[in-house]
């Protein structure tokens, strides 16, 4: 079982930096030898295909609430742009909560921004298309980005992560920290993440289990990624994953589907 189909990683060239957080290339051979499977995510991305037979799209792929488990060859070649958060908005112009658990075309979000930029990715060769975004897309998103929006987003966003050396912030100190109401962080991170702060944190504690697993004990993991106890971080797993800890990692997991190239809603 591989943890991720985007195995490889291009570098984020430092003018998308504040808007891209990572590039990664499908890994078709790698995904093609056994079952794979979909984290939770909550990130907004955009992909850019190339199908055998030669047809070339961009989708836009909102943030994923719970594992998905997959098989077989995927049924195109990939490259994924991933936004940081508040970035959906500015680009795409609309808030990152229209688009979770979504797959859609590029083309088809409104608005003549998103309809642009699709018409120019989809011709590229992956190289070619963030090197294009380089050139254009910081100018582009610094004339109409909200950075004190952004900045509070993202600030959210590390509070509630885990991160070495401490456990993740919780909803009200993160609050706190930033000097806002905990309704004033819900509908930042609504618009700019897609999730609540609790279900973003929910997300990122469980792949930080995923990443952590074979490092500490059960008990440790639960601590420094933020959970009451170990049942309680099993408990969270499970919801998300579909599968108890144990089973995940002892290759007890859910029926596998078939690889799709293109899910639409």
């Amino acid at each position: 079982m591989t943890n991720a189909v985007f195995a490889r990683t291009l570098p984020v060239p430092r003018p998308l930096r504040p808007w891209i957080s990572r590039v990664g290339l499908l890994d078709v051979e790698a995904a093609a030898r056994g079952p794979y499977v979909h984290l939770p995510d909550a990130d907004t991305k955009l992909i850019l295909r190339v199908a055998a037979n030669g047809h070339r799209g961009v989708l836009v792929v909102g943030p994923r609430v719970r594992a998905s488990y997959h098989e077989g060859k995927p049924l195109s070649s990939c490259v994924e742009l991933r936004l940081t958060p508040g970035t959906a908005r500015p680009l795409l112009g609309l808030p990152a909560a229209e688009l979770v658990g979504r797959s859609l075309p590029l083309e088809a979000v409104p608005g003549a921004a998103a309809r642009g930029l699709a018409h120019v990715l989809r011709w590229l060769e992956p190289q070619e298309a963030v090197a294009r975004l380089a050139d254009e897309l910081p100018d582009r998103l610094a004339a109409v980005a909200d950075g004190g929006r952004t900045g509070l987003v993202r600030a959210g966003v590390a509070a509630l992560s885990v991160r070495s050396g401490r456990p993740p912030g919780t909803v009200r100190g993160t609050a706190r920290e930033l000097a806002v109401s905990e309704r004033q962080l819900r509908n930042l991170f609504t618009e700019g993440v897609g999730l609540s702060p609790k279900h973003y944190a929910r997300i990122d504690r469980v792949r930080a289990v995923v990443s952590h697993a074979t490092e500490v004990s059960w008990a440790e993991l639960a601590a420094v990624t933020g959970y009451y106890d170990q049942s309680h971080m099993s408990s969270d797993f499970r919801a998300l994953m579909g599968v108890p800890p144990r089973s995940y990692f002892t290759g007890r997991l859910p029926a596998a589907a078939p690889c799709r190239a293109v899910r639409r809603h």
